[in-house]
């Protein structure tokens, strides 16, 4: 970053923030003040419908950013909610304008990271329309462990996913029994295994043929 950079970015943070697992970090409707970068920790982005029943809309890694919906919009639209402990860094929302305004690059990288979020959102839409429960959970796992590998969290052949399979089954409009069933067929064919909250993939190209994995972005994403 440049002087002034750093100089907007010390201001823009106001703190840290440490949070246990199960703890809300934003609720549908709601008009926070602050906006985060998980620091550290997993969780969920999730709606509730009137019915009672979960749509889980993304998982939240080291490195995301949240909040920038209410942001802009004024209102949050969804949920987010810690999955693990968690550390979040707490940005002053009322000091997103001003980055807009005079950081034109580090705007960009805020631009870049929700079209990459819309991205993800319409490729989610697409597995849940039109993929079977084996090319959804291999699509899922494929961008997972990509993301977590990006992030410098890959151990040999593992990386870290402390989710439930009930997550994974709101997220892809799967039941658990399906789900189930289906984890077990990718850990027979030995293209991946999920258990004791690590994600192993022996071959990820194998995998993101079987998950009909669209080509990734080249660019590195930034992180706030």
């Amino acid at each position: 970053m440049t002087d002034s950079e750093v100089s907007f970015m010390e201001r823009f943070k106001i703190g840290e923030m440490s949070l246990q697992a199960g703890t809300p970090i934003l609720s549908e409707g709601a008009n926070a003040p602050q906006l985060f970068t998980a620091l550290s920790g997993f969780g969920l982005r999730y709606k509730i419908l009137e019915s009672g029943k979960r749509q889980v809309l993304s998982f939240v890694l080291p490195g995301d950013f949240i909040g920038l919906q209410a942001g802009v919009m004024n209102r949050q639209t969804h949920s987010v909610e810690a999955t693990t402990n968690m550390t979040l860094c707490v940005f002053n929302r009322t000091e997103l304008w001003t980055l807009y305004r005079e950081h034109a690059e580090r705007a960009f990288d805020l631009t870049w990271i929700a079209a990459g979020e819309e991205r993800f959102l319409s490729e989610a839409l697409a597995a849940i329309g039109q993929k079977s429960a084996f090319e959804r959970i291999a699509w899922a796992f494929s961008r997972l462990y990509r993301r977590l590998e990006g992030l410098k969290m890959r151990q040999g052949i593992s990386v870290p996913l402390p989710f439930r399979q009930q997550h994974l089954a709101d997220a892809l409009g799967l039941s658990l029994v399906h789900t189930n069933k289906t984890l077990a067929r990718l850990r027979d064919q030995q293209l991946a295994t999920w258990s004791d909250g690590r994600l192993s993939v022996p071959d990820i190209e194998a995998l993101e043929a079987e998950g009909l994995v669209d080509e990734a972005s080249l660019r590195q994403r930034p992180l706030m």
